[in-house]
């Protein structure tokens, strides 16, 4: 899969309806994505998450609309989906320093302009990774739904969690294993855990996840955790997709975190992501 390409035909369709009332389904479907690799993908490449992005332009929009086209507050928040003209207030406020009467009146506005995606080549850092063939394997984890735009915080809390309960740190936690739900939504299922083989049995609080047999690009992470394999996500969609012979099979992904301590800035973890060639 192209990503850069993907991703702009994603911000072209958000642009063609600033002023209607999408979904993150919506946005997802118009590219053939699910909603949680749309939704990654877009937030690595941009550095914001479709939502921010969404609510950046059309209040961006609506600023350039108050002073060039002369129109009424509350016409332009109804136009930028807002259903009172105090919402729409409250949010032009925080966006843009000035309120919409102010930025009548001629005080400057925060203008966000459309985004366009490229690849950006770099010197310096290498890639370390690896490409396996795995067998079908059984993890044992306890798991918890997240949504895909608060994860990045959430899941470090969860780690924290784990650790902080004796009967599930009972059972080694070496493996964050992040599971699509096929919903359609943005919401995913993330469980920490190990091998199944490596645990007697299902003990409560834990399941069972199958995991197929796939081809795996396996990346080297180096430094404390979580923050070195939040970076190597952000390099795999932005430097590694675009530009390999492999494209990701939307499924499962695992973190693997080896014995040491994971604040080191020479700990070692592992991406592990299911890949298929396009050559």
């Amino acid at each position: 899969m192209d990503w850069i390409r993907t991703i702009n035909d994603a911000i072209t369709y958000m642009e063609d309806h600033l002023t209607d009332e999408i979904t993150l389904d919506d946005i997802a479907k118009s590219v053939n994505l699910s909603v949680f690799h749309f939704h990654r993908a877009f937030s690595m490449l941009t550095g914001m998450s479709p939502a921010e992005y969404l609510r950046n332009r059309r209040l961006s929009q609506a600023g350039a609309d108050l002073i060039n086209k002369d129109e009424k507050v509350i016409d332009v928040a109804l136009k930028y989906g807002y259903e009172t003209p105090e919402s729409f207030s409250k949010a032009f406020t925080r966006h843009h320093g000035v309120s919409p009467m102010q930025a009548k009146k001629g005080s400057p506005i925060q203008f966000m302009s459309r985004y366009t995606v490229k690849i950006t080549i770099e010197g310096g850092c290498i890639m370390e990774y690896k490409i396996e063939k795995w067998e079908a394997m059984d993890l044992l984890v306890h798991a918890r739904d997240f949504s895909a735009e608060t994860s990045e915080k959430e899941i470090p809390k969860f780690w924290d969690e784990y650790y902080a309960d004796e009967e599930l740190r009972k059972i080694p936690g070496y493996l964050g294993v992040c599971a699509q739900k096929k919903t359609g939504g943005d919401v995913f299922r993330y469980g920490i855990g190990c091998r199944s083989a490596d645990v007697n049995g299902i003990p409560e609080g834990f399941e069972l996840i199958h995991i197929p047999q796939y081809t795996w690009a396996v990346f080297k992470c180096v430094g404390p955790s979580p923050k070195a394999i939040q970076d190597m996500w952000e390099r795999i969609y932005k430097e590694w997709l675009p530009t390999s012979d492999y494209e990701m099979i939307p499924d499962y992904d695992i973190e693997n975190y080896l014995p040491g301590d994971p604040s080191s800035q020479d700990y070692v973890s592992e991406i592990c992501i299911p890949v298929k060639s396009i050559r």
